[in-house]
């Protein structure tokens, strides 16, 4: 690899860092919510997609799921 090709993938992977970390504060923030939330008090057309999330969310690994409670400061 030349210098450039470097610089390059050096750029590259810091726009995938940046886009992880903003990626983990939504899982993060949506995991508060639906930890938070009574399903018998949601609107009807809101549980489908509360139940997808809580279903999304439990299928992360153990160690990305604490990393996005972490980036919105929850405590799991």
């Amino acid at each position: 690899m030349n210098k450039q090709e470097v610089e390059l993938l050096s750029q590259e992977i810091e726009l995938l860092m940046a886009e992880r970390a903003r990626l983990l504060r939504v899982v993060g923030a949506a995991a508060v919510l639906v930890a938070n939330v009574e399903v018998g008090l949601l609107q009807p057309k809101a549980v489908e997609p509360a139940e997808k999330i809580s279903e999304y969310l439990n299928a992360l690994p153990e160690e990305t799921l604490r990393d996005a409670l972490e980036a919105v400061k929850a405590r799991g």
